[in-house]
């Protein structure tokens, strides 16, 4: 079995992590701004988000020789270490229903807003009880600043998003009378220009930011958000991000043991198993609720059937390719938060800065923005940037000397050992 055992190793997950988890809303929500079916396109994303637990669960938890104290991923299935298990699989269920909200908050607020805002709660809930969890080995008078700046980029997020959605009603205040009424009426508070319409080949006739190319994006989609109330999206919203923020936690008790349910002699759950278990409750619940959607939609969606899914191949590849993502992020952030802490891998949760950066530099996102827009949004990205940097900077290091004992803080040390 592979383990990070440095400060650098636990990093440089992180910002692989940081990476992956940012590209995957982009690959997600493109299928739906062409509009496929949520439901379809969750239904492939869990799917391949199972595949990288067990990729990881068969690869780096196999690796090496195993012993007693460190066994394997195919020697842990079989030990009675039902509490870790239970903790692993609570987080997975926490994950799926946070990201399924997460999903249908689009329809109200748009993919900027729900995810500077899920964000935010995740870090400042989960962040904290991570800190404690983890016997306080990270930095306090450095995490905390970091989750301060971290919440200042997230102000910036929203501001930008304001701004933003003024500049796109006056494009479409510009519109001629002639485009009006070829059009269906659009509540432009819920609209955004996200860096997955701009890719749609189907929307080339309209320059990327114009007015007509907004209305054309909007009028596809298979998530109407006209007429949508925003103080619902927003209790989704918030909804979503309080779930969400258990997930870590919750994973941090299954490989841990912090509350000692485990026998004595029992070794602690390896990363790659708590993911294995992890994924498979999240895979189990957001299989059952989808298919549940297929045939009772919500937001006035069509219903479907779970052979219409299976003959939907409109935008599948991008939802594996999300689910992937997504799967190798988790992975990773589990990874360095085993090594550093979780409450420093929690910086992974800036990840709206590789999201905004994609949809900027290879989508046209935010095209045609008044100058505001654009000042805010440098604002974000370098706040998001400072954040990431403190956070990661806080990362202590977890000595593993045994295990399925207590832990207790050195005497010499502030780092947190098992005796």
């Amino acid at each position: 079995m592979y383990l990070v055992e440095t400060k650098e190793g636990a990093i440089a997950c992180m910002i692989l992590s940081l990476i992956f988890l940012g590209t995957y809303p982009v690959l997600l929500s493109l299928p739906e701004r062409r509009g496929r079916l949520p439901q379809h396109i969750f239904l492939d994303y869990s799917i391949a988000n199972y595949l990288a637990a067990v990729i990881f669960a068969l690869t780096l938890g196999q690796l090496g020789k195993s012993s007693p104290d460190r066994p394997n991923f195919i020697q842990q299935l079989s030990q009675d270490n039902w509490p870790s298990v239970i903790f692993a699989m609570a987080g997975g269920l926490a994950l799926s229903i946070g990201n399924l909200s997460a999903q249908y908050a689009l329809a109200f607020v748009g993919l900027s807003v729900t995810e500077v805002l899920t964000c935010s709660i995740i870090v400042v809930l989960g962040s904290t009880m991570n800190y404690f969890l983890d016997g306080k080995i990270n930095r306090a008078e450095i995490l905390f600043p970091g989750v301060a700046c971290f919440l200042l980029a997230v102000c910036l997020g929203s501001a930008v998003h304001s701004s933003n959605t003024a500049d796109i009603k006056m494009k479409l205040e510009s519109l001629s009378e002639d485009s009006n009424n070829e059009s269906k009426p659009i509540d432009v508070s819920s609209i955004s220009v996200e860096s997955a319409e701009n890719a749609n080949c189907s929307l080339r006739n309209a320059e990327a930011g114009t007015a007509d190319f907004i209305v054309q994006v909007e009028n596809r989609r298979s998530i109407k958000v006209a007429g949508k109330s925003t103080l619902v999206g927003l209790c989704i919203i918030f909804f979503a991000g309080v779930s969400l923020s258990f997930f870590s936690p919750a994973f941090n008790l299954a490989t841990n043991d912090q509350w000692h349910t485990l026998k004595e002699g029992i070794p602690h759950l390896s990363v790659y198993t708590a993911f294995f278990y992890f994924s498979t409750s999240f895979f189990i619940l957001a299989v059952v609720l989808n298919l549940i959607l297929l045939y009772c939609p919500v937001l006035n969606l069509p219903k479907t059937s779970f052979k219409g899914y299976l003959t939907d191949w409109d935008g599948r590849g991008l939802a594996l390719l999300a689910g992937l993502f997504c799967g190798f992020g988790n992975g990773l952030e589990f990874m360095g938060g085993q090594a550093a802490g979780y409450a420093a891998a929690d910086s992974v949760q800036a990840f709206p800065l590789v999201s905004t950066f994609w949809g900027v530099v290879l989508f046209g996102e935010y095209r045609r923005s008044s100058r505001k827009t654009y000042i805010l949004l440098a604002g974000m990205l370098f706040m998001f940037t400072v954040a990431v940097v403190v956070l990661m900077a806080s990362s202590g290091h977890r000595h593993e000397i045994g295990v399925g004992k207590p832990l207790r803080k050195s005497c010499k040390s502030s780092y947190v050992c098992t005796s």
